[in-house]
């Protein structure tokens, strides 16, 4: 309970939840939306926070997408193959969203904060997804978020992700890029990396506001 509690005060009662999406191109209102993964982060003991599980879907175009021929080669997604087990996207936003509520639950927060490297991106198109399916309990902020380019660029001076991995020290393997699961946990160690970092300042400046 006192670890659920520390994150609740860490980050103002907002609970990060590191998403990243695969999409059919760059345009969240004409583009389709074909992968979405969450991971979930937890806080230990000495207040440090840590990647904990991830839940990814593939999605369904949504009728009438665009598909973008080179959106497509980069992520090597192909949309129509018999054997991906896709779902439709109200279905795989639901679901996502069921486990954000829960673990808003567990940490005593009030609401979800995105994070993604770029993260207006991945909020453009959960947004548009979420308005196109009419869902109503939608648990994320809808227009603040935690974008790791910019934290990245303070923490390790380095912007584009896979630079970011490696200054924080971990590996990148450039076989499993551009799955939405894989993006979504290397976002989420850097994310943990540079917050951890700056522990000690936070706790410091949480003393001297106490004073």
């Amino acid at each position: 309970m006192a670890n659920e509690s520390v994150m609740a005060n860490r980050f103002r009662s907002f609970l990060p939840v590191v998403v990243d999406v695969e999409t059919g191109g760059f345009n969240s209102k004409t583009d389709a939306l074909l992968e979405i993964a969450a991971v979930f982060l937890i806080m230990d003991d000495e207040g440090l926070i840590k990647r904990d599980k991830t839940i990814r879907y593939h999605v369904r175009p949504f009728e009438g997408a665009n598909l973008e021929p080179a959106s497509l080669a980069v992520n090597r997604i192909d949309p129509h193959h018999p054997l991906r087990p896709a779902i439709d996207e109200q279905d795989a936003l639901q679901r996502i969203f069921r486990e954000v509520r829960l673990a808003i639950r567990e940490a005593h927060c009030s609401r979800a904060v995105l994070v993604g490297h770029n993260a207006h991106f991945d909020l453009s198109f959960m947004n548009e997804a979420v308005s196109r399916t009419a869902i109503k309990r939608n648990p994320f902020h809808p227009f603040s978020c935690f974008d790791t380019a910019t934290t990245c660029g303070i923490a390790f001076g380095q912007t584009v992700l896979t630079r970011a991995v490696a200054a924080a020290g971990f590996d990148w393997d450039e076989t499993q890029a551009h799955s939405a699961a894989y993006d979504a946990e290397m976002t989420a160690d850097v994310f943990c990396e540079a917050v951890n970092r700056y522990r000690d300042i936070y706790e410091r400046s949480m003393q001297s506001a106490s004073l």
